[in-house]
């Protein structure tokens, strides 16, 4: 994390950091990989790709694949992969008709101008592209940024760093996609609890490190108090910490 104050409340992302927490991201892609159903020799732009395990997946199948994304360590990790790899916001993307799908998974969610990132896939593709995504739908993570707005409200926080995503219903992404030009497909809320192998301390760290670090010297209390409010709901006897993971996934193609 950069030391300087005005970015201390940015999310920012370690490839090492994430492949340890958070393998269970791409791990569980295979849905939504399913619904892209990719044809050898395709364009595909990866919105969101991460440390680009799944890019090199869709690589691997034939694709001729483009890596987006705005974090400086994903982009090295997708280089250092061999992957076509580009620094850029999501919610910005200045391609123009090139692709013949776009994909995503598990990123959408951080893009909180959904409008801005569907025209951006709309440009990107070329008439009659498909745009298959999955990522956090209504529900998503409720206990979790419940806990931590229960913190915040405590200590007098800032709440808004409890819950710095968007995580739409499905009727809801269904009418922007068709505002702009897309007819959906299908379009499904799944809930998926997700095991986390590293505990609910390594996913909060992770995911909402600025919502801590917020309280400065006592950052290590505040995230004691969240996980104590958790772990009734999300920890079982046995100690396992799992996720109320809920995800949305999409299949539309621009008209």
């Amino acid at each position: 994390m950069a030391s300087h104050p005005a970015d201390a409340r940015q999310q920012t992302w370690s490839a090492g950091t994430y492949d340890t927490h958070a393998r269970f991201v791409s791990d569980l892609a295979g849905g939504v990989v399913e619904w892209l159903a990719l044809k050898p020799g395709e364009r595909i732009l990866d919105l969101g790709c991460g440390d680009g395990v799944l890019t090199a997946e869709l690589k691997a199948a034939g694709a001729d694949v483009t890596g987006v994304d705005s974090s400086p360590d994903f982009v090295a990790s997708c280089k250092a992969k061999g992957l076509d790899a580009r620094l850029m916001d999501g919610q910005s993307l200045t391609f123009s008709h090139e692709f013949d799908a776009v994909f995503s998974n598990a990123a959408l969610h951080w893009m909180t101008n959904a409008e801005g990132v569907v025209q951006g896939v709309s440009r990107a593709l070329k008439p009659g592209g498909r745009f298959v995504a999955e990522f956090g739908g209504h529900g998503n993570v409720a206990a979790i940024v419940t806990a931590m707005q229960a913190v915040g409200r405590r200590r007098g926080g800032d709440l808004s760093l409890a819950h710095p995503w968007y995580f739409p219903a499905p009727d809801v992404y269904q009418a922007l996609l068709e505002k702009n030009g897309f007819a959906v497909r299908r379009i499904a809320l799944i809930p998926r609890p997700v095991v986390l192998k590293t505990g609910i301390e390594g996913w909060l760290m992770l995911f909402r490190k600025p919502f801590f670090q917020q309280y400065e010297n006592q950052a290590e209390n505040a995230l004691a108090e969240a996980i104590e409010l958790l772990r009734p709901a999300l920890c079982d006897a046995n100690g396992k910490w799992t996720a109320d993971y809920v995800r949305l996934r999409v299949e539309a193609v621009k008209s």
